[in-house]
């Protein structure tokens, strides 16, 4: 890669085209700072031995050369890969969970309306040029929505629209027989187009929030889905660990507003930690016979109720940031606002969410496909095995068939698919960087591709390497963890 880099382009060609009057110096100071009075292949391995300075420990002599303008690439690739990170972390979490759960849903109703629907769709997605799903989400998510903050009426035909839209979607994931789809899909298009209509009279969309009976209802959703989901609602033990948590999340709702207020991301992260511990502990104690699971779910209902309690924080805080932003909070290029600086943690996360945003749901759209797909064969050739058929054969609950049995051996080829994407979108999104003017790894890689600025490029390579051979690594590892016949030696 160094010696293509070098040989297809001339790392001059601009200042020789310069009229500026110091042009001699200017050539002269850029062959001295990237050493191109040297053959590239002797470059290489230059450049090769300041590479090899990073490996000794405790040195800090690591040498990855210079830019154009001077600046050492160690100090450059340290702030891309940040601003990468951000902009990718959410999109890669949201599109395993939505994409391994409409993957999994849609094997569980093979060649039903829900499983043509989101085939459909997912192919759609993954066929969306990603220039195209950005220009889509600049000029109908962040025009559109920022036009309707102006004026947030919902009209009761547009709720009733969605209303519908959703009722569909949830009475098929639901499944059943005609009255139970009826009966699903009256309440949530009931709920659904209530709670827009409700929005829109009471200007919730521009002091939104979720308040105290949102908190106790949602935690009270969490604590039964949860419990449902992973041990039964049968599991008094599991129910009742389920059930303190949540009392003990609603209850720090209340307590912990005072300390909102002067909180900083270390406060952030020490709750989270006092959360977790909280969860395990419960499930440790309550738990009885079978208290990994319980701690396990007391862990989970923490986590999620904690993260909720957050949401509802940073929402109590959007109509002070739409008053900095002059009401248009949705942001269409860059990873923050310039010159920024509200002395206020809630505030600073609002304006990283709306400017990575419109990035993140671009680069979701693209991987929630690929995760459908792969999760959905996998559950379906899973759930055709042998030892399915006897767990059901046994007389096992669908429940314990489905999460215990087959989703954890889905998982293992979804690790070695999540591992790679790790890698690759840790090099950078080149095209949704260039088009939301994101400074992350993509973008430095493009920028110093095309004058031949050959040390910045490399940097990026480098990192490249690094992160596939790391994750796949720690795919193998995983494997160990989800397939009992594999182990570690």
């Amino acid at each position: 890669m160094f010696n293509l880099v070098a040989y297809s382009t001339d790392p001059l060609e601009d200042l020789r085209s310069s009229s500026l009057p110091n042009k001699e110096q200017l050539i002269q100071a850029r062959i001295q700072i990237a050493n191109l009075d040297v053959i590239p292949p002797v470059r290489w391995l230059m450049w090769l031995a300041g590479v090899g300075k990073c490996l000794v420990p405790f040195v800090a002599q690591c040498d990855l050369g210079q830019t154009f303008q001077g600046a050492p690439v160690t100090d450059i690739l340290p702030t891309a890969m940040v601003a990468t990170v951000q902009m990718v972390t959410a999109a890669l979490i949201l599109a395993i969970l939505f994409g391994i759960a409409t993957g999994i849903l849609s094997a569980l109703r093979e060649n039903s309306g829900f499983d043509g629907s989101f085939t459909v769709l997912s192919l759609f997605l993954y066929s969306l040029p990603s220039f195209l799903a950005a220009a889509m989400l600049k000029t109908f998510v962040a025009i559109g929505f920022n036009d309707f903050l102006q004026d947030p009426v919902i009209p009761i035909i547009v709720a009733i629209i969605i209303g519908v839209v959703v009722a569909i979607i949830v009475q098929s994931v639901i499944g059943g027989n005609r009255r139970k789809r009826l009966i699903s899909f009256g309440i949530s298009f009931a709920i659904t187009a209530g709670m827009l209509l409700w929005m829109s009279l009471t200007g919730w969309f521009l002091t939104p929030g979720i308040g105290p009976i949102g908190i106790i209802v949602f935690s009270a959703g969490i604590a039964i889905g949860l419990t449902a989901l992973l041990a039964g609602l049968h599991q008094r033990r599991a129910l009742l660990t389920a059930g303190i948590v949540a009392v003990a999340g609603i209850a720090s709702y209340f307590l912990l507003q005072p300390l909102f207020d002067i909180s900083t991301p270390g406060t952030i992260v020490i709750l989270a930690v006092v959360a977790l511990l909280v969860g395990a502990l419960t499930g440790f104690l309550v738990g009885g016979d079978d208290r990994r699971q319980n701690i396990r779910l007391g862990m989970l209902v923490a986590l999620l109720i904690g993260m909720l309690i957050l949401v509802d924080r940073f929402m109590q805080s959007f109509p002070g940031y739409m008053d900095d932003m002059s009401g248009r909070p949705i942001a269409t290029v860059g990873s923050s606002t310039p010159g920024y600086d509200p002395d206020n943690m809630w505030r600073t996360g609002l304006d990283v969410f709306f400017h990575l945003l419109l990035p993140t749901l671009s680069l979701l759209t693209i991987s929630f496909a690929g995760y459908t797909r792969y999760a959905r064969a996998g559950m379906i050739e899973v759930l055709s095995q042998d030892y399915v058929r006897t767990a059901r054969a046994k007389g096992m609950p669908e429940r314990v068939v489905v999460v215990r049995h087959a989703f954890r051996n889905v998982l293992i080829p979804i690790t070695t698919l999540i591992a790679t994407d790790l890698g690759a979108l840790l090099g950078g999104a080149i095209i949704t960087e260039y088009i939301f003017a994101i400074p992350g790894m993509g973008a430095l890689f493009q920028r110093s591709l095309g004058p031949g600025d050959i040390y910045p490029v490399m940097g990026y390579f480098l990192v490249i390497a690094v992160m596939a051979i790391l994750f796949n690594f720690l795919a193998d590892l995983a494997y160990a963890a989800l397939d009992p016949r594999v182990r570690v030696r």
